[in-house]
């Protein structure tokens, strides 16, 4: 299996490289300090993005909608002091940390990042979309949500992903449960 590649983008070097450092020797990392410089060096290579999403060049938004439309099947995780709102239901990243951030954030999230892309499309986007519903939550009013069609179409959507993923593990055996299921938000 190839050494997994993390691209660490983050507009303030001491950060970035903070990043870099956090990460084990086993992952390869590139360091980007501005969003062209991101896409300048992603490729198909990249397994995980470390995205900051507000940078003077592009914006995270920017860069992770042109990684999307490019196809790169990297998995992206925006690390932003920026508190999410209802908007960020319509980008295409795969998780959410809010700064600051430590050690232990960034390693976790890479490894749960790494694991998720080993999986079929379905439990991608499931754990995809309840990180989005978690962070959400997390971070506005249950009453302010509740009245949002948005909102109950996401939670519609990973109600029903849900029930097909656990359709799907309660095929495998229980080492194999164990092993993968906990990770995922909503499960034990």
């Amino acid at each position: 299996m190839p050494t997994p590649t993390v691209l660490v983008v983050d507009d303030e070097p001491n950060v970035a490289e903070a990043y870099d450092l956090f990460l084990p020797d086993e992952y390869e990392t590139r360091i980007a300090t501005g969003g062209e410089e991101a896409l300048d060096r992603m490729d198909e290579d990249v397994d995980v993005v470390l995205l900051d999403r507000r940078m003077p060049d592009l914006t995270g938004d920017e860069v992770l909608e042109r990684v999307r439309e490019a196809g790169y099947d990297a998995r992206v995780a925006m690390v932003t002091a920026v508190d999410p709102t209802l908007d960020v239901l319509a980008f295409g990243f795969d998780d959410y940390l809010v700064k600051p951030v430590d050690r232990d954030d960034v390693r976790g999230t890479v490894e749960d990042l790494l694991a998720i892309g080993e999986y079929t499309d379905a439990v991608r986007e499931y754990f995809t979309l309840a990180k989005k519903r978690a962070t959400i939550e997390d971070a506005m009013p249950v009453r302010e949500l509740e009245a949002d069609d948005r909102y109950q179409d996401l939670v519609d959507r990973t109600d029903e992903l849900k029930a097909r993923v656990d359709e799907s593990f309660d095929d495998l055996d229980d080492e194999a449960q164990t092993g993968t299921f906990h990770q995922f938000p909503g499960h034990d």
